[in-house]
């Protein structure tokens, strides 16, 4: 398997056989820089970690489903209310430690109006964690 000869006549042609020797140089050099690393990978330092008393976490928050259906009607957690019962009932949740979520639901076709005066009952309220909840749109 000659790659060349010092003949100056000879006809040029295409070389066909792959030279694997650099592949194999660059495998080998990466097999010895994982071997040496492999043990570094493994060792662990021997700690004695101070004990000290702590409090758990808080309990979550509770969650509040506000509703809203294309006609207007505002639910509370699947409970029809008029605006003097939403009012009411988010005071009660202002006063609570710690405040309820607020998850709001509209129905697409919910007029604006709507959606903006349960928000600005719930801000006059004092209530402050508002989330607006939807469905993802489905690939087709």
């Amino acid at each position: 398997m000659a790659f060349g000869s010092f003949n100056p006549h000879r006809q040029h042609s295409m070389m066909s056989d792959i030279n694997v020797t650099p592949m194999v140089d660059v495998m080998l050099v990466l097999l010895v820089i994982f071997i040496v690393t492999a043990p570094m990978f493994t060792h662990a330092i021997k700690l004695e970690l101070p004990r000290t008393q702590a409090a758990g976490a808080p309990p979550p928050a509770a969650t509040v489903s506000i509703a809203v259906d294309a006609a207007g009607t505002v639910y509370w957690d699947a409970d029809p209310v008029d605006a003097a019962a939403l009012a009411a009932r988010m005071a009660a949740a202002a006063r609570q430690s710690p405040q309820p979520e607020l998850q709001l639901r509209a129905d697409k076709d919910t007029r604006y109006e709507v959606v903006a005066e349960v928000m600005a009952a719930a801000q006059a309220q004092g209530l402050s964690r508002l989330g607006f909840v939807t469905d993802p749109k489905k690939e087709k």
